[in-house]
């Protein structure tokens, strides 16, 4: 005996781990229904529901497209999609969410994106020793968990006192969870994971948000700074995460594919391919974000 694990034994654990995940994404999208029906009986306004529902739709509509490719063999696809996606994602972050972290409180927002970038990091490294522990949430979700959770609760406080939604607000939502969710889900799927479990931290913003619309909690501007700079930190954490990384073994860059050919000229033109992808993905956001302030 080798103590090695079989394929059956492998089988089985990836249904435990996808059933667990179909139960965490499907709790999460129950609880968003039941405390938006909560936050409509009490009276929470409207603006707090619809930023909820927009950032858990943005996420939704993601996740399908990156789920849906992830069967391709063709090395390109995986280097455009993760590309695509990171340099929207890391150029939202810089865009959108770093911006508001230091408006809310220039030293705290920064301390806050200081160490949510790090606590990502930790959060990746460490969380390959939970992986023997068959837990049915990868560090990606779990890392886009914590982004929506703390932005979720300065949205709450926040939002409930603004005089309407923008079209601004579409574009930051849009800009950065859709395409977390395309690269989200296409990972998880990449490792025989489901999708569906992508459900919580599309849901997160408003479980917490909500809540805190609900209460009526208002933060000092120094929680809020801090607050909204883990989210921005963590939130770049996985964008970078996700950049397409040319080395062997790599999920977003598959340099040691099967290749008829050169495999240096492969590496090559796959690196390419990668920058690319990643400047055109952060020239869509700003040409949307030109669109919506000019």
């Amino acid at each position: 005996m080798t103590g090695e694990p079989t394929t059956s034994s492998i089988e089985s654990s990836r249904v435990r781990e996808n059933a667990g995940g179909l139960a965490i994404g499907l709790g999460g999208l129950v609880a968003l229904v039941a405390l938006s029906a909560l936050a409509l009986a009490v009276g929470v306004t409207w603006k707090l529901l619809a930023v909820s529902w927009f950032a858990f739709g943005a996420m939704a509509i993601g996740a399908p497209l990156g789920a849906r490719t992830a069967a391709t063999n063709h090395p390109l696809e995986p280097v455009w999609g993760y590309g695509l996606a990171s340099g929207a994602m890391v150029t939202s972050t810089a865009v959108f969410l770093v911006p508001q972290a230091l408006d809310q409180h220039g030293q705290f927002g920064s301390l806050g994106i200081a160490g949510g970038f790090l606590a990502g990091y930790v959060g990746h490294t460490l969380g390959h020793r939970l992986t023997h522990l068959e837990l049915p949430v990868d560090h990606t979700a779990a890392e886009l968990t914590v982004h929506a959770v703390s932005a979720g609760a300065i949205i709450g406080a926040i939002y409930t006192a603004m005089p309407s939604l923008t079209s601004v607000l579409g574009v930051v939502l849009v800009s950065h969870k859709a395409p977390a969710g395309y690269a989200a889900a296409r990972r998880l799927v990449d490792n025989g994971h489901s999708a569906v479990v992508l459900l919580l931290p599309a849901a997160a913003v408003g479980l917490v948000a909500l809540p805190v619309g609900i209460v009526g909690f208002a933060p000092s501007t120094a929680v809020r700074g801090l607050l909204f700079g883990v989210a921005a930190g963590v939130f770049l954490h996985v964008a970078i995460d996700l950049l397409p990384e040319c080395t062997a073994g790599s999920e977003t860059c598959p340099t040691d594919a099967e290749f008829d050919g050169d495999l240096h000229q492969l590496q090559d033109r796959l690196r390419t391919h990668a920058a690319i992808s990643a400047v055109v993905g952060g020239i869509v956001v700003v040409l949307a974000w030109s669109q919506v302030v000019a």
